[in-house]
């Protein structure tokens, strides 16, 4: 029997990259999968994630799975003091604002209905480590702290709230600089499989079902870098 057969998920920003590998995952695993992305969704207002969660019980019948990829494409020039204010307020509110309005209405919904739910969220290696793009480090700090407190008050209720903290990741808003590479133990960028394959991992509860409010890294090593030893050291 596949991992996740009778599940429905919500996966937002699914159209491409990371999201869109967690949704061929969960489909190929049994799922029935609602993808969303800016094409078919506004996350950057309260209103829009309502009305996605919303749509997704509707044509799903219910939702027992929910994964949030959506974030607005980053540049590397959007530093600590030219960063715009509006540019900042846009990534917290598809990262951290759609996160929240959506966990908290599909959390009341999976309660509703005694759905033995799952969450995940994709964070980021820079929420614990700054990297010059303080709106994302930001967004991705605030998401990391919602997993704890969704997965404590939800636990209860039988349902499960983790994240992922991906490594380099090339594609998507993530563009490798030269010589990335050689700084990454296993020698390789990662690709949306590998994350992928953590997703359904912490999403069936085959093998991830005493697992909640957790970070689990997948990033072939890079976090182990010490940044003041010389290269080649």
């Amino acid at each position: 029997m596949r991992l996740l057969e009778g599940d429905t998920a919500l996966v937002t920003g699914a159209a491409r990259g990371i999201g869109r590998g967690i949704a061929d995952a969960l489909e190929a695993e049994g799922a029935r999968v609602l993808r969303a992305d800016v094409e078919q969704a506004d996350l950057s207002s309260p209103e829009g994630a309502r009305t996605l969660a919303d749509e997704a019980i509707r044509s799903l019948g219910g939702v027992s799975i929910f994964v949030h990829c959506a974030s607005p494409r980053r540049l590397e020039s959007q530093h600590m003091m030219n960063v715009s204010f509006e540019d900042w307020r846009a990534m917290l509110s598809v990262n951290l604002d759609a996160a929240f309005v959506l966990a908290q209405t599909l959390g009341e919904h999976m309660k509703e209905r005694k759905i033995r739910g799952r969450m995940l969220i994709l964070t980021s290696l820079h929420a614990h480590s700054p990297r010059n793009l303080p709106h994302y480090s930001a967004a991705k700090a605030g998401q990391t702290m919602l997993v704890k407190e969704l997965a404590r008050a939800l636990g209860p209720h039988g349902i499960r709230v983790n994240a992922i903290a991906p490594g380099a990741i090339p594609g998507g808003g993530f563009q490798a600089p030269p010589g990335m590479v050689d700084k990454i133990p296993l020698k390789r960028f990662g690709t949306p499989a590998d994350v992928a394959g953590m997703a359904l991992a912490v999403l069936s509860e085959r093998f991830g079902a005493y697992v909640t409010g957790a970070t689990i890294v997948v990033d072939g090593g890079i976090a182990l870098h010490n940044w003041i030893v010389p290269h080649g050291e």
